[in-house]
């Protein structure tokens, strides 16, 4: 699942703990062109909060309307207008008719359906949060006719499933960023992480860079980098990026990187710096230029970058690139670039 998901279940959490109802939505299933996948989800808050999608927006806008209303109307388990605001899951379908279609903003032909989970229990949704802040992936299940959830461990991802007695929908853990150095380029990359869903750590043992550390949302520790990427046990959906041109901070941690599964590991210099990089990791820690081939470096798409904030932008479209599995073109890599400019 994408790692929107996360964020939905966390404020879904939030607004159930604070006692406030809400509703959870997920599309199950979808019949010609549809805007968004099955197993998509987003949450709807008595006072109008959203978060995530299910449609382009016209569903969302119709969700809005019609349980916003209904909550302002009454505090029951139904209210006056007619709309379920509690009990047992709801099942919706969107776009039946070419008019209704029409009406929602469907591609032509398009149909989907929803399923409305009412004021899910929070302790459930605290557990489901925290297991995925862990790394771990788990499938929630929940029986539609009384609404009770259940949570187990799973060692792949699945499709969503569906029927008559229960939806089984599996999440992933959310994507993590380990930024090596607190300086500014790493507050430019960390904000930009933030909102494209990463969860950020950064780590820096000099103390007159970590200590004014002023971005919210991101762990920030003072440990050795090397020590910290064993503790982090990088896996598939972890990315890690030296940024403080420091070998004794960064070397050790991309070697320690290198042995794990992420999908990412980078550090920031120029072409020669990063050839220096790898010739002391071959000389004097026993990698080969075969044990290196994954990392990179100089890291970034060439788009020109001058400025900190430019170089962190080049950097965070790569990081995009290698986590969506996108084949780039050579002349986007920057050292590649560089290269072709050099020899005209």
């Amino acid at each position: 699942m994408e790692n929107v998901d996360v964020m939905v279940l966390r404020a879904l959490t939030d607004w159930r703990l604070k006692g406030l109802r809400a509703v959870l939505v997920t599309v199950t299933r979808t019949w010609g062109s549809s805007p968004r996948p099955v197993g998509s989800i987003m949450a709807l808050c008595e006072d109008s909060s959203v978060m995530g999608s299910v449609s382009g927006g016209c569903i969302e806008d119709d969700l809005i309307q019609r349980y916003t209303r209904s909550y302002l109307a009454s505090s029951g388990a139904s209210s006056a207008l007619g709309e379920q605001l509690d009990g047992p899951p709801k099942q919706l379908k969107y776009g039946i008719s070419a008019d209704e279609a029409h009406r929602f903003g469907l591609p032509c032909g398009g149909t989907l359906e929803l399923l409305l989970e009412f004021n899910p229990d929070a302790l459930k949704l605290t557990e489901l949060v925290k297991r995925l802040e862990t790394g771990e992936l788990v499938t929630r299940d929940t029986r539609i006719d009384s609404g009770e959830v259940s949570l187990t461990p799973c060692l792949a991802p699945k499709a969503l499933e569906i029927n008559g007695e229960r939806l089984s929908n599996t999440f992933g853990p959310e994507y993590r960023m380990l930024i090596i150095g607190a300086g500014q380029m790493s507050e430019y990359l960390a904000t930009m992480a933030l909102f494209n869903g990463f969860s950020v750590t950064v780590c820096d043992p000099r103390q007159e860079y970590s200590s004014g550390w002023s971005l919210a949302k991101v762990q920030v520790t003072q440990e050795m980098p090397d020590d910290v990427v064993m503790s982090f046990k990088p896996d598939r959906r972890t990315c890690v990026i030296a940024l403080t041109h420091d070998p004794k901070l960064d070397d050790l941690a991309l070697i320690e990187a290198l042995s794990s599964e992420a999908f990412y590991i980078g550090a920031i210099g120029s072409r020669k710096n990063n050839q220096a990089r790898q010739n002391r990791m071959i000389e004097h820690f026993d990698q080969t230029p075969e044990s290196l081939m994954r990392l990179r470096g100089p890291i970034g798409l060439f788009i020109g970058s001058k400025t900190p904030a430019e170089i962190a932008v080049s950097i965070m479209a790569e990081v995009l690139a290698v986590k969506n599995e996108v084949v780039l073109p050579k002349e986007m890599n920057v050292a590649q670039a560089k290269n072709l400019m050099t020899s005209v």
